[in-house]
């Protein structure tokens, strides 16, 4: 192994770490801390197993993903243009959401559970649903790193793929097996339940966030405003029939992260201020972007990814941002890649992009004079806008 690829191994293993701070992955918190929370209190050497088998699920899902990059040159996220992917991880998430509602484990088949499988197969099943669903977005560092990937050997690019899937499983294994760290995880009493409940409605707003790909338009809104009354009359039931104070306050303070995602990810109440108005680009504009002879940015996006949802309430709807686009009369073109379109992912492409997500700047004669992945500030974005001014 040459010291070029030692070097991109520990920086795909800093990737896959900082992948677990990033919006995308917030709905796969309840199904960590519910793994973490199950072994609390065990011995050394359950813990030790579940971790493995933690980390395992996550190699489960990377190592195909890194085999198919290297022979298929699928981009980042491209399993989620599939309407059968979108489908089965909706059902999966609804499947855990009743889970955490009605306190019960995974179905294991009985062959399995006489085996003792039944202890294990949920930390194998937790890496692998965590992997799949941090999958659609890119974070720090880690678009460079799969652009440097694609440009080596096979064998090399899985490994690669194995060290972002062990960087992301490493926080929670290290969890599982330090026993210091998991002495201060709370346990037993009324409110630990009430908090294990409310994990369900993050996994439910998780359903939902990958449905909307799935359905219409209006559809998708009803669906936010129904889980929006479901948490609210959860939150107030909840309330009504707790025996203790911890009970009562832990309802509307542990709803906050399923809020959140409403938040990001739905369109049913108004915004802030205004952002960029995005003009949607089709395949049959891509040639004519070199003839507008104005600046343009470049955004690829799509309905699945919740770190392009976190741009676009944060550094796109950032005054200076939008001030600055205006002032220098800049059009912004927007690239929807919730679908499949090859000409579109080629585009992608020759920008430098490997995932979402990625927005390309370029001057007035079409050239791209430099591009932004995963995300990123309002300074960083507002640099390149002043570049192409000067």
């Amino acid at each position: 192994m040459d010291s070029s690829l030692i070097l991109e191994v520990m920086l795909a293993l800093g990737a896959g770490m900082l992948l677990n701070l990033t919006p995308c992955v917030l709905p796969v918190i309840p199904i960590k801390v519910r793994t973490i929370l199950r072994e609390a209190g065990e011995k050394p050497a359950t813990r030790a197993l579940s971790a493995s088998l933690f980390a395992a699920g996550s190699l489960l899902f990377f190592t195909p993903l890194g085999l198919a990059t290297a022979l298929l040159h699928l981009q980042w996220g491209v399993l989620f243009q599939s309407q059968a992917v979108l489908i089965g991880l909706v059902i999966v998430l609804l499947a855990m959401a009743v889970m955490n509602f009605t306190g019960r484990g995974l179905p294991i088949p009985p062959v399995i559970a006489r085996m003792g499988g039944d202890r294990f197969a949920e930390p194998l099943i937790s890496g692998l649903v965590s992997a799949l669903l941090s999958s659609p977005c890119t974070g720090p560092l880690l678009g460079g790193i799969l652009v440097f990937a694609l440009t080596r050997p096979a064998t090399e690019i899985v490994i690669i793929f194995m060290a972002i899937g062990l960087g992301l499983a490493l926080p929670y294994a290290i969890l599982l097996l330090k026993p210091g760290l998991l002495d201060r995880l709370p346990r037993g009493g009324a409110w630990t339940d009430v908090v294990r409940q409310s994990f369900g409605w993050l996994l439910a707003g998780a359903a939902v966030f990958f449905a909307q790909s799935l359905v219409p338009a209006m559809l998708d809104k009803a669906l936010w405003f129904s889980l929006v009354v479901g948490i609210m009359l959860w939150i107030f039931a909840t309330s009504i029939r707790a025996a203790d104070r911890a009970s009562r306050w832990a309802a509307p303070l542990s709803s906050l992260p399923s809020l959140a995602l409403v938040y990001l990810s739905a369109g049913i109440w108004p915004a802030p201020s205004q952002g960029i108005p995005w003009q949607p680009l089709k395949a049959a504009q891509i040639t004519e972007i070199a003839s507008l002879h104005r600046p343009a940015l470049v955004e690829f996006t799509a309905q699945w990814c919740l770190n392009c949802r976190f741009l676009e309430k944060t550094v796109y709807r950032d005054s200076r941002v939008v001030q600055v686009l205006r002032a220098g009369r800049d059009v912004p073109l927007q690239v929807d890649l919730t679908r499949p379109n090859p000409e579109l992912q080629q585009l992608l492409a020759a920008y430098g992009g490997d995932g979402l997500p990625f927005v390309a700047i370029l001057d007035r004669h079409g050239r791209e004079i430099d591009h932004l992945s995963g995300l990123f500030t309002a300074d960083a974005l507002l640099g390149d806008l002043n570049a192409i001014h000067r």
